[in-house]
């Protein structure tokens, strides 16, 4: 039987994932974000073994108070929270949740292309504010999606679940640019002839929309900027659903003011939550999301599984299913 360590939650999980916790491990939970609970998770921190939650960032100072940590297992893809080199260096483990939101997160990037080539935040508003008193003219027209080129920046898993709705459910041409081509015949052979390995100028110039699913990294900070807005096909429409740091947006409010971009989709911000004094928050031509892309019940518990699985694995001196490569940063 492995010995009982300590484990502190930061972020709650649900009932039946404690309950798998508690059953092997003796567990705290302490949300760091409230201040009720924030004394507690500091004070936690010099015993723990394992730590499980997400959207609190583990900097180097953290870890420091943490000598006796192992691994830390994040309910997220993305681990933008967490100190890679920190982590590297100390031998602590990272797990994440990867695979089992692609196809959640996927339903709302497309949701969000929709939304915002056919207006329907801001024609649903009309209605709910009683100003629908006639048929709409073509000023309140919106642009079809069948038929129209998508260009994905990132072609991993979430990229080729957007790029399977494009052209199997719209019959959208797909354009992507990645590091290097996707062997199709193997990942994905119902895109085969549909989605084209393309050179960044190029997949810019052709798509009518140009949707951005890349991780943040040192290479892709503000990659997004006012030079590649300018090299898209003027009147395209930008939906960011992978990393807001990613998108320099003061570029981005400049290509929408200037008519370059007719429209963006964003579910991911720079800062989050988004200040209020940001201009994307009342942008006419902006589509706001609150970083939803997996908030569903049934992906959120998905994660939360995985995640506990991952903890209970690596505690228990086995190999979890998803382990982050802290290296390869």
């Amino acid at each position: 039987m492995t010995a009982r360590k300590k484990v502190l939650v930061f972020r709650e999980l649900p009932d039946d994932q404690l309950a798998r916790l508690e059953a092997a491990h003796d567990v705290k939970v302490a949300n760091p974000k409230l201040p009720t609970q924030r004394d507690a998770f500091h004070a936690a921190l010099a015993e723990v073994q394992g730590m499980i939650g997400s959207s609190y960032p583990v900097d180097a100072a953290l870890l420091v108070a943490a000598p006796k940590l192992e691994v830390i297992s994040s309910v997220s893809v993305g681990v933008d929270n967490y100190a890679l080199d920190a982590l590297q260096a100390r031998g602590i483990m990272l797990c994440h949740t990867p695979g089992v939101l692609d196809e959640t997160v996927a339903d709302t990037v497309f949701a969000l292309l929709m939304a915002t080539s056919r207006r329907v935040v801001e024609l649903a508003n009309l209605v709910r504010e009683g100003r629908w008193d006639k048929n709409i003219g073509e000023d309140l027209f919106g642009f079809d999606v069948h038929g129209k080129t998508l260009g994905l920046l990132g072609f991993g898993r979430i990229g080729q679940a957007i790029a399977r709705r494009a052209a199997l459910g719209f019959g959208m041409p797909v354009r992507y640019h990645a590091r290097r081509p996707v062997d199709l015949a193997t990942q994905a052979p119902e895109l085969q002839g549909k989605a084209l390995h393309t050179a960044l100028d190029a997949m810019l110039a052709e798509s009518d929309f140009v949707v951005a699913m890349l991780p943040l990294s040192a290479s892709t900070r503000g990659m997004i900027d006012a030079d590649l807005f300018a090299q898209m096909k003027p009147g395209a429409i930008f939906i960011n659903g992978g990393r807001g740091a990613t998108v320099n947006e003061d570029d981005l409010l400049a290509a929408l003011d200037s008519g370059q971009l007719l429209a963006a989709g964003l579910d991911v911000f720079a800062k989050e939550p988004l200040p209020m004094a940001s201009a994307l928050r009342t942008h006419p031509r902006v589509t706001p999301l609150p970083h939803i892309g997996s908030a569903t019940h049934e992906t959120r518990h998905a994660m939360a599984e995985l995640a506990t699985t991952n903890l209970l694995r690596a505690l228990a001196g086995e190999r979890p299913a998803a382990v982050y490569d802290t290296a390869a940063v």
